[in-house]
C-alpha cells in the first residue's frame, strides 16, 4: 500500500518513546515504504542500522543545547533542513507532537504531514492531516497509541514487531570482559533501580530489603544505571553484586539485557530496551505512571502497581507525600520473582 512512498518518521526522544515507535516503523516498512527516521542523540543508537527503517538521521539537539552557539547551531539546523527537503518525502509523521518536532515537520518538504489532535505547543500547525487524539486514557498502551498513525493509513496493525540493531563483535567482547567473573551455572538477575522522575523511583530501602532476600546461590546479581546512580546502587547492593553503573553505553546495555534471564526495574528506558530485545523476563515496578500504558506487552512480564492514588502521571506528587514510591510492598516484588520463574 505504501510501495514507492518515502516516509519521514519524526520521533526525537525519549528513549522509551523511541522504542514504542519501533512497531509503527516496522509496519510502515512492511507495507513497502522507504522509511527515514529523524532522531536525537538519546535514541540514535536504537534507530541507526535498525531493520525497522532504511536511514537514521541525527538531529543533534543535545549537542546544540550544550554548545549554546546560536550562529553555529542555526547553520547546522538549516543545513539539516536542506538535506531533508532534498529527500522529497511523500509523507512525514510527527509522533513527538511538540514544538521541537513541529519545526522539522513543517519544513521537511513532505507533501503529506500527519500529526495528531494531541499535539501541544502549536505543533498541530505543522501538519496538513490530523488524526484522532493519542493518549486519551491510561488504559491504552503507548505502542497502540502510536499505531494509530498506521491505522489512519489503512494498514494492518495486528502484529507488534520489535527490532533492534546488531551492534557487532566489539560490543559483545566488552560485555564478555565485564561478565568474566560471573558464575556460568547461575542465572543472571539484572537490577535497574533508577530512572529520571523522582516519583518513578521505588523507595531505596525497599530495594535494599528486596536485594537482601534474593538467593545469590541461584542468581548472579548485576546492577545497571548511569554513573550518577552509583550512590543508590552502593546503598542497595548488600550482596556485592556486579555494579555496571556508568560502565555501559546504550549499545552495551542492550547486550547486557540480551544476556539477562530476569530484569527487575522501573518505568524506565532500561525496561523498554530490555523488552525490545525480547529476551529477559521482566518485573517492572510502577509508582506514579500507569502500567497499562508503559509496561512490557507479553506473557513473560509482570508489572506491579499497588498505591491507591496511582497512577497520577505527575512529576510532582499532587498530595505532597510521594506515597506511591513506597509501593508495591517488598514481598509483592519478591513473590513476583518466584512467579516469573514459572512463566
Amino acid at each position: 500500500m505504501l510501495k514507492n512512498k518515502k516516509i519521514l518518521l519524526i520521533r526525537l526522544s525519549a528513549m522509551g518513546d523511541v522504542v514504542f515507535n519501533i512497531p509503527l516503523a516496522n509496519i510502515l516498512k512492511k507495507n513497502g515504504a522507504t522509511l527515514h527516521w529523524l532522531v536525537s542523540e538519546k535514541g540514535f543508537d536504537i534507530v541507526n542500522n535498525n531493520p525497522c527503517n532504511d536511514k537514521a538521521i541525527l538531529a543533534p539537539i543535545e549537542k546544540w543545547k550544550k554548545e549554546k552557539n546560536k550562529f553555529k547551531n542555526f547553520f547546522e539546523y538549516h543545513k539539516l533542513i536542506s538535506q531533508l527537503r532534498k529527500e522529497k518525502y511523500d509523507i512525514a509523521i510527527d509522533t513527538q507532537l511538540i514544538l521541537k518536532s513541529f519545526i522539522w515537520t513543517i519544513f521537511c518538504g513532505a507533501k503529506r504531514r500527519i500529526v495528531s489532535k494531541s499535539a501541544r505547543e502549536g505543533a498541530i500547525l505543522g501538519g496538513n492531516e490530523v488524526i484522532e487524539p493519542l493518549f486519551k486514557d491510561f488504559n491504552t498502551h503507548a505502542v497502540e497509541n502510536y499505531l494509530k498513525f498506521a491505522k489512519y493509513l489503512n494498514l494492518d496493525t495486528s502484529e507488534i514487531i520489535m527490532t533492534l540493531p546488531d551492534f557487532g563483535e566489539n560490543v559483545s567482547k566488552y560485555i564478555d570482559k565485564l561478565f568474566l567473573n560471573l558464575d556460568k551455572n547461575k542465572k543472571i538477575l539484572t537490577i535497574a533501580p533508577a530512572t529520571t522522575w523522582f516519583n518513578k523511583h521505588w523507595n531505596k530501602d525497599n530495594w535494599k530489603k528486596l536485594i537482601s532476600k534474593i538467593d545469590t546461590n541461584k542468581y548472579n546479581l548485576v546492577f545497571v544505571g548511569m554513573k550518577s546512580d552509583n550512590d543508590l546502587i552502593e546503598y542497595i547492593n548488600v550482596t556485592n553484586g556486579l555494579n555496571l553503573a556508568g560502565k555501559t553505553n546504550i549499545k552495551e546495555l542492550i547486550e547486557v539485557f540480551k544476556r539477562t534471564d530476569i530484569l527487575i526495574s522501573l518505568d524506565s528506558g532500561s525496561t523498554h530496551l530490555a523488552w525490545a530485545t525480547n529476551i529477559p523476563k521482566i518485573i517492572s515496578i510502577f509508582c506514579c505512571t500507569p502500567k497499562e500504558r508503559y509496561a512490557p506487552i507479553g506473557d513473560k512480564y509482570i508489572a506491579l502497581q499497588k498505591c491507591v492514588c496511582a497512577p497520577c502521571h505527575k512529576k510532582k506528587c499532587p498530595k505532597g507525600t510521594n506515597i506511591c514510591t513506597m509501593y508495591p510492598e517488598v514481598d509483592d516484588v519478591y513473590q513476583a520473582l518466584i512467579k516469573i520463574e514459572t512463566l
